[in-house]
């Protein structure tokens, strides 16, 4: 009798021109919330983190996902109270909006089957796995969540057929 598990394959991401870069907040891929129209889920992540609407619109019309970030770094002062009591709950959502918006990237998830997806990044141990699988992975979490919406979805539109 064998006693090892098969181990599960893992899906790895991090840049967004990596061959699973669609699973990156840095992906291009255009998400309306409230009649705004959001370059990417970086930008309207990094703009949630702040009350002022005026900060949000700076975010908004940054030209990358990576300006994005920066500007938010830069105005780190102003981040709102609440944010580290809900950044997980803006993730989520804005994933989701992401993958239920775009319905090429949603295939492209649900046909990472039951893989195990990583934010493989050295330099986040909270989103992503730490680089070495020590972190938390709350990203790839978020993901493997929303796949199963996702198949859920699909499932009760075949049912109700």
């Amino acid at each position: 009798m064998c006693n090892s598990v098969a181990k599960a394959k893992e899906v790895l991401f991090y840049e967004p021109e990596d061959p699973n870069g669609y699973l990156s907040n840095f992906a291009a891929c255009p998400i309306k919330i409230d009649d705004q129209v959001w370059a990417t889920s970086e930008h309207y992540y990094q703009a949630m983190k702040f009350a002022s609407q005026a900060l949000r619109n700076t975010i908004l019309e940054a030209s990358t996902p990576a300006e994005a970030f920066s500007l938010s770094r830069d105005y780190e002062d102003q981040v709102r109270e609440d944010w580290y009591d809900i950044r997980v709950e803006v993730m989520q959502f804005i994933v989701t909006e992401k993958f239920r918006q775009n319905p090429q990237f949603a295939l492209f998830l649900t046909n990472t089957g039951d893989s195990v997806i990583k934010e493989h990044s050295h330099k986040d141990h909270f989103w992503g796995d730490g680089g070495d699988g020590t972190g938390e992975n709350h990203l790839g979490k978020i993901l493997m969540a929303v796949r199963q919406e996702l198949r859920t979805q699909q499932l009760n539109l075949i049912a109700s057929h």
